[in-house]
C-alpha cells in the first residue's frame, strides 16, 4: 500500500481532465474553445487547496459534513480522563478536547471490502487467509 499525496491528486487530477478536454473538444465552436478554461495543475492544486481549507473551516466551526457515499466528518467532545505514562507509570489529567470523527460511507466501505477481497485473492497460499493486522476505518 501506497501513500497518495496531494501532489499525486493534484497530477492524476490534472491528468484526466486534460484528456476529457482534448476528447470533448472535437464537438466545440472556436468560440466555445476559446471561453473555455485551460486545465493546469495550479488550477487543480488552488482547488483542491481550496476543498481542503473550506473543509477545515467549517470542523473548526463546529459543522458537520456529509459527502454523500463517500462518508461524514464531524466534530465531537472528548471528555477529559486520567491517562498513565507508559514509561514513568506517573499519573496525569488529559484535559477534555474536541475531535474530529470521520465515518465512512456505503460506497467506499464496499470498495473497500471488494479491493480487500480480489488482494487476498491474489496472494497465494495460508498469507491469504491471515488478517492484515491494520485497524479497520470506520464503523
Amino acid at each position: 500500500m501506497r501513500t497518495i499525496t496531494k501532489k499525486d491528486l493534484v497530477n492524476s487530477i490534472t491528468e484526466a481532465l486534460t484528456k476529457q478536454e482534448a476528447l470533448g473538444e472535437a464537438h466545440l465552436s472556436d468560440e466555445a474553445r476559446a471561453t473555455r478554461v485551460k486545465v493546469t495543475k495550479v488550477l487543480v492544486k488552488d482547488v483542491i487547496q481550496h476543498f481542503l481549507d473550506s473543509i477545515t473551516q467549517e470542523l473548526a466551526a463546529g459543522n458537520r459534513l456529509e459527502f454523500r457515499e463517500f462518508g461524514v466528518f464531524e466534530v465531537k467532545k472528548r471528555a477529559a480522563r486520567r491517562a498513565q505514562n507508559p514509561q514513568t507509570l506517573e499519573k496525569v489529567d488529559v484535559p477534555a478536547k474536541r475531535v474530529v470523527k470521520f465515518k465512512v460511507g456505503r460506497r467506499m466501505r464496499e470498495l473497500v471490502e471488494v479491493s480487500e477481497q480480489e488482494t487476498k485473492a491474489r496472494q497465494p497460499g495460508p498469507a491469504a487467509s491471515q488478517g492484515s493486522g491494520e485497524a479497520e476505518l470506520g464503523a
